[in-house]
């Protein structure tokens, strides 16, 4: 691992982004990040370096805003849970999806990538991502848990 590498790390806290790379192993998928809902990064797979995913977390979380904010022209509540998008584009797909209160994970591919099945697998690390994002509750040391 090289310096810079070890700086993204740390200054990232990218403790995440090993899941993500896992996401990245079915073919003609590229890149992916994990962005909080206000368009902080919160994760990052290798393939993207530290700077562009910052700069996409922000555009990802925007990309989310105007897709609820369009939610009742689907004919539903305006209030209704938004759960994915997905952007296509001359050199292939962006799918991003709900990961949890206040969390997205966007993944980009080919345009030769088998849609249905990436859609899948995103539902997939959204429950492991899930898990990860929680946190059980803090206990005082001593103190054991409460009744």
């Amino acid at each position: 691992m090289t310096d810079s590498m070890d700086q993204t790390a740390l200054a990232t806290g990218n403790r995440l982004g090993w899941m993500l790379d896992d996401a990245l192993r079915m073919p003609e998928t590229r890149q992916a990040i994990l962005l909080s809902a206000d368009g902080l990064l919160m994760a990052h797979s290798q393939r993207i370096g530290f700077d562009e995913a910052e700069r996409q977390a922000a555009g990802m979380s925007g990309l989310q805003s105007l897709a609820r904010a369009t939610a009742e022209f689907c004919g539903g509540d305006p209030g209704a849970g938004w759960r994915q998008t997905v952007s296509e584009f001359d050199d292939g797909y962006v799918f991003l999806v709900a990961a949890g209160p206040g969390a997205y994970l966007a993944v980009s591919a080919t345009q030769h990538v088998d849609m249905e099945a990436v859609s899948y697998r995103l539902q997939e690390l959204v429950q492991r991502l899930g898990k990860e994002l929680t946190s059980p509750p803090r206990h005082a040391p001593g103190a054991g848990p409460a009744a």
